[in-house]
C-alpha cells in the first residue's frame, strides 16, 4: 500500500495494541486521550472512538478502518503515537498513589500548598469546574479527592506530558496562582478555603446541574445551615451574593440556592423577588 505512513511499521502497532489491551484506559475516548497529553485533537469525537475499537485489528484492518471512516491513513502513526505516548504516561503509575501515600506527606509541596490556601485534602474532585475530560482520567487513576490528586501529581515523572486543567492546575497549585484557581475551584481569590457561593455558580454551568446540586449541598452543609439561619432571622441573600462581584454569578448562584433549598427555580416574578417571596419575614 504505497500512501500506507511508514514511521510506524506493523510490528510496532502489534506491540502497542497488545500492551494496551490491559490499560485502564482501554474505553476511554481518543479525544480524551489526545487532550491529557496536549497534542492535537483526535479528528473523530465519538463515545465509541476508542482504543477498544482498534485494538483487536491487524495493521492493515486498522488502516482500512480509518480509511472507511474518512480518516487519512496517514493518522495510523497519530494512533500508534498517542497509544504509545498514553501507555508511557499509565504503566509508571498504576501503584502510584498507594505507594506514595505510604510515604511521608510532609515533602509535598502541593499538599503543603493546600493547607495555606485552607482548602481541605478531601475536597471531592465532581464537585470541581475541571472539564469531564480531566475528570474522566482522575477517575481512572482513582483519584477522587484533591489531596489524591496532589499526591499522584507530585509522584509523577519530569518526562510525562499532562495538558489540558490537570496541567492547570498542578501549575496553579505548584505556584498558588490564586486567578486559576478561581477558575477550577470554588475558590475566592484573597480568602482561604472552598466558597459555597462560588460553588453554586459553577454548579449552574456544569452538564447536569441538578445531579451536582445535592453533593454541594452535602459537603457545604455547614455553610448552608448558616446561610438558611441568617435568612429566616431576615437576612438579605443579596448581601451575601455582593462578595461574587458580578451580576451573572449572582444570579446563578441564587438559581442554584433555589434548586438546593426548593427542588425548582423560579422562573416568573424576578429571581430576587421570588427568594423574598421565600425567605421574607
Amino acid at each position: 500500500m504505497s500512501d500506507t505512513p511508514n514511521k510506524y511499521t506493523a510490528k510496532d502497532w502489534d506491540e502497542v495494541r497488545a500492551a494496551f489491551a490491559s490499560s485502564i484506559m482501554v474505553k476511554t475516548s481518543l479525544s480524551s486521550l489526545a487532550q491529557n497529553l496536549d497534542g492535537p485533537d483526535w479528528p473523530v469525537k465519538s463515545k465509541d472512538e476508542t482504543p477498544a475499537a482498534y485494538i483487536d485489528l491487524g495493521y492493515d484492518e486498522m488502516v482500512t478502518m480509518l480509511t472507511m471512516k474518512g480518516i487519512p491513513p496517514g493518522k495510523a502513526d497519530f494512533l500508534i503515537s498517542l497509544l504509545k505516548e498514553t501507555l508511557a504516561f499509565d504503566d509508571p503509575f498504576g501503584d502510584m498513589v498507594e505507594q506514595a501515600q505510604a510515604s511521608s506527606a510532609k515533602d509535598n509541596q502541593l499538599l503543603k500548598n493546600l493547607v495555606k490556601l485552607g482548602i481541605p485534602e478531601a475536597f471531592p474532585i465532581e464537585i470541581t469546574a475541571l472539564t469531564d475530560d480531566t475528570k474522566e482520567f482522575c477517575k481512572l487513576e482513582k483519584l477522587s479527592t484533591l489531596g489524591e490528586f496532589c499526591v499522584f501529581a507530585q509522584g509523577m515523572s519530569q518526562n510525562v506530558i499532562v495538558g489540558g486543567d490537570f496541567r492547570r492546575l498542578l501549575n496553579a497549585l505548584s505556584h498558588i496562582d490564586e486567578d486559576t484557581l478561581t477558575e477550577l475551584l470554588p475558590f475566592r481569590k484573597g480568602a482561604k478555603g472552598m466558597q459555597l457561593l462560588e460553588a453554586l455558580v459553577q454548579t449552574s454551568k456544569c452538564s447536569s446541574p441538578e445531579t451536582r446540586a445535592p453533593k454541594v449541598a452535602e459537603w457545604f452543609k455547614d455553610d448552608l445551615a448558616a446561610l438558611k439561619k441568617d435568612l429566616s432571622s431576615g437576612g438579605s441573600l443579596a448581601r451575601h451574593l455582593v462578595a461574587l462581584g458580578n451580576p451573572d454569578a449572582e444570579k446563578r448562584a441564587t438559581e442554584m440556592y433555589q434548586l438546593i433549598t426548593t427542588g425548582k427555580i423560579a422562573k416568573k416574578g424576578g429571581l430576587f423577588g421570588s427568594l423574598g417571596r421565600l425567605f421574607g419575614k
